[in-house]
């Protein structure tokens, strides 16, 4: 005897042409914003939506897992999924933005937009947060009232679009000597945050239809840039060497591609040497560009930090991304690009139609925190600090069923470990939450329409350096027992 469905799923049309887990996803979402799924309706399991529509289950698992990280439904223990409250606008409003001449733009950024953040003071195992404790507050605000207290009047006005020169200056320098790229002020573009850089590489390099290669799982932010300038996204799986460059000669249409060599974000593999080659010979042979974020190169554990891939590019195709706030704070939003110089031109005159310019003081601060050494001295202080805190999560870690062991971690601010199963990984994820640990699945790294079954693309994805050793070993001993019962 069959189960009823809690509502109607007979006018959902799939198309198989098209990933079918996008297709569902958003014939859900639509269903919900119209009113045709009302706030607090129960969704069928989706076993029974999968027979009734004649698809595999994985794809129903899929629209389902989009529309929670987009917070449209949610899930109750023991008692199924839900429309979540508050998701509805009015059905008049909802038909006035179908009508709209900007409906396209809208329907993208409804799509791929930035969830919110975590709030509040860090805790363990928040991703993506440096040792910001440790940051010399007292002597930077010892600098900033320096400058404030007597300010230039040239900096008072209208700046460079592109950064305060002297900044750009030191940025070049430091790079120069740090990282082995060799570049002049002239190709600096200083940023409010390497995601800004990455959206202005979206808004400067693309054109409706293009496509844009990311890595897969990957930084979803990145994917949202590209897609919201009106990109194809193309989901490159990632192995042990790094993004899986030879897939690239399936995609005729690719006209970037997203990486983070040093570091992948998030399973922390390095992009190999071979690989590195084969995709600076595709951009030079497609006439593609690569967008390479080092968002964590300063935290190398063993040897110098590594040689970026723009360091090896010989052709202009590479644009590299990066950022202050993972060696400061990240409220600090002070990052910066290295273009080619064709492009320096374009980039500083798109950036002058979003923001006019950067804020002046923060740029000449940071540009004399960096001349008197007291940025380098913190680069050390912090790699110490990370490497410290990353121990004590090693450590101490528990043996937990599902899990694989803990991988070798020589670089970065995070690591992951893989699961065996998604269920295992959310049962994990929401035990941690419970306990006020904050731990973050690796499934939600990947793009919705990926097609690897679910349980190959569970993990958990842990921060290591936001919060010291003795707060570590708190989470890891409560932890330990929210597991144990599992």
């Amino acid at each position: 005897m069959s189960v009823p469905l809690p509502f109607n799923p007979s006018g959902i049309r799939l198309d198989p042409a098209r990933p079918l887990g996008v297709q569902l996803f958003q014939a859900l979402r639509e269903r919900i914003l119209d009113g045709r799924l009302a706030a607090r309706s129960r969704l069928p399991a989706s076993r029974d939506l999968a027979s009734s529509l004649g698809v595999s289950r994985n794809t129903v698992v899929r629209a389902y897992e989009q529309l929670y990280a987009e917070g449209y439904i949610e899930g109750r223990t023991g008692d199924g999924t839900y429309v979540a409250e508050r998701v509805q606008p009015s059905v008049d409003a909802v038909r006035s933005e179908a009508r709209s001449p900007d409906a396209p733009s809208l329907e993208r950024l409804a799509r791929h937009h930035l969830p919110l953040p975590p709030t509040g003071a860090p805790r363990a195992f928040r991703v993506g947060v440096p040792a910001f404790d440790l940051f010399p507050f007292d002597t930077w605000a010892r600098l900033q009232a320096r400058f404030w207290r007597d300010p230039p009047l040239d900096c008072l006005g209208y700046g460079d679009p592109a950064g305060e020169q002297r900044l750009r200056e030191l940025v070049a320098a430091y790079l120069r000597t740090t990282r082995g790229l060799h570049c002049d002020a002239g190709q600096i573009i200083i940023t409010s945050g390497a995601q800004q850089g990455i959206a202005l590489c979206a808004q400067v390099l693309l054109a409706e239809g293009d496509g844009a290669a990311i890595e897969n799982p990957g930084y979803r932010a990145a994917g949202h840039a590209f897609a919201t300038a009106g990109a194809r996204l193309h989901g490159v799986p990632v192995d042990a060497d790094g993004l899986c460059t030879a897939q690239l000669e399936q995609l005729p249409d690719c006209r970037l591609v997203y990486v983070t060599p040093s570091h992948q974000y998030p399973t922390g593999v390095t992009l190999s040497l071979a690989r590195r080659l084969e995709l600076l010979e595709w951009a030079e042979r497609s006439g593609g560009w690569i967008v390479e974020d080092d968002y964590d190169g300063e935290y190398r554990y063993s040897g110098t930090p590594l040689m970026p891939l723009a360091a090896l590019d010989r052709h202009d195709r590479v644009l590299y991304v990066g950022t202050f706030c993972k060696i400061a704070f990240p409220a600090l939003r002070l990052g910066y690009l290295v273009v080619p110089p064709a492009l320096a031109q374009a980039f500083a005159r798109r950036r002058a139609l979003d923001v006019r310019h950067s804020e002046v003081g923060t740029q000449r601060v940071m540009a004399d925190f960096i001349a008197e050494g007291h940025f380098q001295r913190h680069v050390r202080r912090m790699r110490r600090a990370a490497r410290s805190r990353r121990d004590a999560l090693l450590r101490g870690w528990p043996e937990v069923a599902g899990c694989a062991p803990m991988p070798a971690v020589e670089a970065g601010l995070h690591l992951c470990v893989r699961v065996d199963s998604r269920e295992r990984e959310l049962e994990l994820v929401q035990r941690a939450a419970a306990v006020g640990v904050e731990v973050n699945a690796l499934s939600d790294y990947w793009l919705p329409e990926s097609v690897e079954p679910a349980d190959q693309r569970a993990g958990l994805v842990l921060g290591f350096a936001a919060v010291p050793e003795a707060r570590i070993a708190e989470a890891l001993t409560a932890l330990r027992k929210a597991w144990a019962r599992t």
